[in-house]
């Protein structure tokens, strides 16, 4: 099963910003564990990116 992780990305921006405007989830509190845990996100993309497997050309 290959990891589409562009298109994750976009879902988890439209869902987040979604909850943001039926203020279900203050915006507040969304940049604050986005400015703590924005390291992990990096981290997180390099493994995938890391262990997918490469196509033979």
């Amino acid at each position: 099963m290959r990891l589409h992780i562009g298109a994750a990305i976009l879902i988890l921006l439209g869902a987040v910003f979604l909850l943001i405007n039926l203020d279900i989830a203050p915006a507040e509190e969304l940049k604050r564990l986005l400015a703590q845990w924005w390291p992990l996100l990096l981290i997180a993309v390099g493994v995938v990116a890391i262990t997918r497997p490469r196509r033979a050309r």
